[in-house]
């Protein structure tokens, strides 16, 4: 209470409302798999669109492990599939395992034509080895990318209207410049100029600020350093500098107008550095500049070395050309791969550096609620006894106990029998995951034909379609697949006869109305959880009311809390039934809450606990729909 010691007028702000409870998402969707480029480690990124995807991880464009053929990109066809479906948000955490383990002493060594880390590099042939190297951010055969310099030279910035005080225009400190001194153009030819850094100095004899030009380092002295009035010329030298798609579906990424100086903020070595502080830089930026150069224009001396892409001289000889081709340096990163086959640990994810990975990664994102790993069940050569594939499963299953409130989409093997689909079933039991099969067939933009694809994707994308269309308390089933263009395997209605009761979710195909969802179960023996779209709602009621109800931590614990919190909970419960997501007539009939010393003990009071019971009446499918017709006589009463 506040104190009134003098007398006054005092207004308090009061509340007159109960606290309110908002429903969470249940729609934003977690894929871990193996992609073609991409971060590792960190805070997976949230996606919005197929583009996001194919600017971060490279496309949907095959993967070639080791030793293996090259096989589709299931994953980037999951989410290809998942944003078709209807599927809003979604975090992929990325799975490799490269070619090595670059935790040895040795970490980066040529293993073949590839590098053992995996990222794709330069090696340049026109300057001293070590004075500069070009790499591929991440791991993966994209990083494999033409990356192209175009050197510019600008206009005269030296600005001699007034001899007493001459002045750059629109320069600054530490930028590149190429110059030609007063007695360089007085030779007949006049001689070429050369490249230096502006320094920005206090002229103490003009008792002003003023810039020079220098060659050396910035930790050296400034001897030999050229001044203003020594010059005939100035002109700025920038670089552009561009990436080529990491895919045939991609879009080639720019950077204009960047410097050389590594102290300067639009600098190489800035703009592509190893370990950038902002998170854009490194999921956007595939690129990697090291250079041990200490200035800029040593920097610019060295790349302008390499043979430009029209005569094959160095850019420098030709810098004062009108041709941009000249001016163009164009070298292509080689080395980088898809490592191995990811194994299930990869999957299950690590730490290192203080960054989580894979499914340990999305242990930190608390509003995804569905998870799947597309393609992890493939028929690959190593996997041959789906061994890999089971464990992979069961790292899926534990994260989703683990966390509560997710449910895992499971694929089944590709080309797996009814007989098969059920013994696979069989070794899982849980109520926070659903079992697909069979397998999709697809259009494939890559090979331009048809290739069968994992359900996992297309099923997430349709829970979050029906969540948004309808509510997370209907079965997500008799929903049509939009991406697929039939399945592996045609299921007839005998064939469902003995995957539905078993809990496998089967796909199938009806004549005038399409490829559909035609089960909506979990994988789960307990007939109290059958229905996956009763677990789910449920993990919607109870994180909801989880987050809805923080404020009641630390509160006196008495009946004036117990009826607060109450009525909280009534009143979204209230809402939630005038809405049809609760089975009843009346809302007696729906739910009910209990929160008073008939819940709390004396010795929860006095261990600070309390407890509030909560009964809901959910929805279930009417998942047999069956009419009764039986024959009427004309003069039956009946």
């Amino acid at each position: 209470m506040p104190e009134y010691l003098a007398p006054g007028v005092f207004v308090e702000e009061v509340s007159f409302r109960q606290k309110s409870i908002e429903g969470v998402s249940t729609s934003t969707t977690g894929f871990v798999g193996p992609t073609r480029f991409g971060p590792m480690y960190g805070e997976p990124p949230l996606l919005t669109s197929f583009a996001d995807f194919e600017r971060i991880y490279g496309g949907v464009d095959r993967l070639e492990f080791s030793n293996l053929l090259p096989s589709h990109n299931y994953l980037a066809q999951g989410v290809r599939a998942y944003f078709a479906e209807g599927g809003r948000r979604l975090y992929v955490a990325r799975a490799y395992n490269s070619l090595e383990d670059v935790t040895t002493q040795n970490p980066l060594r040529l293993i073949g034509q590839n590098w053992s880390d995996g990222r794709a590099r330069w090696e340049p042939t026109e300057s001293p080895v070590g004075e500069y190297d070009l790499r591929a951010r991440h791991p993966g055969a994209a990083g494999n990318m033409t990356v192209t310099f175009v050197f510019r030279l600008g206009q005269n910035i030296l600005d001699t209207s007034d001899t007493s005080n001459l002045r750059l225009q629109g320069a600054q400190n530490q930028e590149v410049v190429y110059a030609r001194t007063q007695a360089e153009q007085a030779q007949s030819p006049p001689a070429s100029g050369q490249l230096y850094w502006l320094e920005r100095y206090f002229d103490e004899s003009e008792r002003r600020d003023t810039f020079r030009l220098r060659q050396n380092d910035p930790n050296e002295d400034a001897t030999g350093a050229v001044q203003l009035d020594q010059l005939h010329e100035v002109q700025l030298v920038t670089v552009s500098v561009i990436a080529g798609a990491m895919g045939q579906f991609g879009e080639e990424q720019s950077w204009d107008q960047l410097t050389f100086h590594p102290q300067h903020p639009r600098s190489l070595s800035e703009q592509f550095i190893e370990n950038p502080t902002r998170t854009s830089v490194t999921l956007y930026n595939p690129l990697v500049f090291n250079t041990s150069l200490a200035n800029g224009a040593s920097i610019a001396r060295a790349l302008m070395r390499q043979p430009n892409i029209s005569d094959r001289t160095s850019v420098f000889q030709n810098i004062e050309s009108s041709s941009d081709a000249r001016r163009t340096v164009r070298i292509q990163l080689a080395g980088g791969n898809d490592g191995q086959l990811p194994q299930p640990n990869h999957y299950d994810g690590d730490s290192q550096d203080g960054l989580k990975s894979a499914l340990l990664a999305f242990e930190d994102l608390e509003d995804i609620s569905i998870i799947a790993a597309p393609g992890s069940t493939a028929n690959l050569e190593r996997d041959a006894d789906h061994a890999d594939a089971d464990a992979i499963t069961r790292f899926l299953i534990a994260h989703c106990e683990r966390m509560r409130y997710r449910v895992a989409v499971l694929d089944s093997v590709p080309g797996q029998i009814v007989g098969d689909v059920l013994r696979m079933r069989g070794t899982i039991d849980t109520t926070r995951a659903a079992l697909y099969y069979p397998w999709l067939e697809i259009f494939d933009p890559v090979t331009e034909s048809e290739i069968l694809n994992p359900p996992s994707g297309h099923i997430a994308g349709i829970y979050a379609r029906n969540d948004v269309d309808h509510g997370v308390h209907k079965s997500p089933a008799n929903e049509v697949i939009r991406l697929a263009l039939g399945f592996e395997f045609l299921i007839n209605k005998a064939q469902q006869e003995a995957l539905n009761p078993e809990g496998v979710n089967a796909l199938r195909f009806f004549e005038g109305r399409g490829l559909r969802v035609w089960g909506g179960r979990t994988a789960s023996s307990d007939p109290e959880w059958k229905y996956l779209n009763v677990r789910r709602y449920f993990a919607f009621l109870e994180r909801s009311i989880e987050r809805g109800t923080q404020w009641a931590v630390f509160e006196n614990n008495g009946p004036v809390l117990w009826a607060n919190v109450r009525q909280t909970i009534e009143d979204f419960l209230f809402n939630e039934w005038k809405e049809n997501h609760l089975l009843g007539t009346t809302p007696e009939q729906a739910f009910f809450v209990r929160c008073d010393r008939t819940t709390i003990t004396q010795n929860d009071l006095d261990n600070g606990r309390l407890i509030c019971l909560v009964g809901v009446a959910a929805l279930k499918p009417a998942e047999f729909v069956i009419f009764r017709i039986g024959q009427k006589t004309a003069d039956s009463n009946g």
